[in-house]
């Protein structure tokens, strides 16, 4: 039986769909049927999704997003590798306990996905946030990340970035995810897409509304606390570095300064992209994406 939801599933219903297949959006949509799968890890439930075969690959979403925020990626993926996404703690279907996170809590909890699904090793791609929690995964457990993929991302934030995060904190805290939306949409997209693809907006959006605010604001607790590169040198993995050449969030000064202090990276900066760079130019994303990963895994020549 396909059950089919066009809102997010709460947590304390989930165990209900266990093993049965999920299309998460509108019926008709041509969202891909999904089996709802949870995995219990360091105190949460966390919902994630596999797909394809070949060496694992894993995918971390941005702030305000869910693991559907890779699915042209997953496609591409998924006939030479194992693309395995999750939803982070306090997104999408998995567990959205409230309080402050950290980047290493997030990072435990990656450690006991892989745990509990029995891998030992990935290829890491993240974007934003999950590129945050990308580079302290690697840092922490060093010998399972076959290499590492930074997308639209930072290794550290000013000190004057702080009221940003506070000024969300407080919104969301007093009036929900509604006011995040707009502003959000246009810092991830340059306007030109924006006005040309209404659906991406109407779906990216969508996620975005549907965060729970305690998730949310545990996020924009951790976020700002990233400050990792004066240890980026300890990596020896192979490394590529992603960013849209119009993203305000994480500017490619940012990516420069990653590329700079992560030894033998890669830079790729992607034209007419912002932010969600991976969404907004999918083709040379992909490209890039692959083209790297299949040096890395051996699957082409150096």
């Amino acid at each position: 039986m396909l059950f089919v939801s066009s809102e997010p599933v709460p947590v304390a219903r989930l165990s209900q769909f266990k093993g049965k297949r999920i299309a998460v959006g509108p019926e008709g949509s041509g969202t891909r049927a999904l089996a709802l799968a949870l995995l219990k890890a360091n105190g949460i439930e966390i919902n994630y999704d596999k797909q394809g075969s070949g060496p694992v690959v894993t995918l971390s979403h941005s702030l305000g997003c869910d693991l559907h925020m890779w699915d042209e990626q997953a496609k591409a993926l998924a006939s030479r590798y194992t693309a395995l996404r999750f939803d982070t703690r306090g997104h999408g279907q998995t567990s959205a306990p409230e309080g402050a996170y950290s980047l290493e809590q997030m990072s435990d909890d990656l450690k006991g996905l892989l745990d509990g699904l029995g891998i030992t090793e990935t290829h890491f791609v993240g974007l934003s946030m999950g590129g945050m929690i990308g580079q302290t995964f690697a840092l922490r457990h060093p010998s399972m990340v076959k290499s590492l993929v930074l997308c639209d991302t930072t290794s550290r934030y000013p000190a004057a970035a702080a009221p940003v995060w506070e000024d969300r904190i407080k919104t969301v805290g007093t009036k929900g995810m509604e006011p995040m939306v707009a502003g959000t949409l246009e810092r991830w997209f340059t306007a030109p897409f924006r006005a040309r693809r209404q659906d991406v907006m109407e779906r990216v959006g969508g996620m975005i509304r549907s965060t729970p605010p305690a998730g949310y604001i545990g996020c924009c607790h951790a976020i700002p606390k990233i400050n990792v590169t004066d240890r980026l040198k300890e990596l020896r993995c192979p490394a590529l570095i992603i960013v849209g050449e119009e993203d305000p969030g994480t500017p490619v000064e940012m990516a420069r300064e990653i590329h700079a202090a992560l030894p033998g990276s890669q830079l790729a900066i992607l034209r007419s992209a912002s932010h969600l760079s991976n969404v907004e130019q999918p083709e040379e994303f992909n490209r890039a994406l692959l083209g790297f990963l299949d040096k890395a895994s051996g699957k082409s020549a150096l």
